[in-house]
């Protein structure tokens, strides 16, 4: 026979100390660089390098700039692999309608990740393969 506990303070979902602090502007802006910041490069294939710099440069002065500095870096990294790919399939026609419906959604979810980033909350990018931790 199980007894409930007794009433009184119950511990949270949380260890004392284990809640993350609020990340100051500093950091809103270098995590809001990782993600506006492949506009940049995008246009020569290479939207992967300003996530990558921030994430050498900044990543070890905060958890809140790695890691978006990483989701960021991950799907830039998972966009280069399926264009590549739709820019392969152009050859069967179904590369046509790949190319303009990647670009549509890479754009729609750079911009979520980057209020996302000026908010201080973090984002998940969807459909990214996670190769960088």
């Amino acid at each position: 026979m199980s007894y409930p506990p007794p009433p009184g303070n119950t511990p949270g979902p949380y260890e004392p100390g284990a809640v993350p602090a609020v990340p100051t502007a500093e950091e809103k802006n270098w995590a809001l660089a990782s993600h506006v910041g492949c506009f940049v490069a995008a246009w020569i294939a290479l939207g992967f390098l300003c996530p990558l710099v921030i994430m050498l440069v900044k990543g070890n002065d905060s958890a809140f700039i790695r890691r978006h500095a990483v989701e960021s870096l991950n799907f830039q990294i998972s966009l280069l692999i399926y264009a590549a790919v739709s820019f392969a399939l152009i050859f069967v026609l179904v590369g046509f309608v790949l190319l303009p419906i990647l670009g549509i959604f890479a754009l729609v979810v750079i911009i979520l990740a980057t209020i996302k980033a000026a908010n201080g909350e973090f984002y998940k990018y969807p459909l990214t393969i996670r190769m960088v931790h």
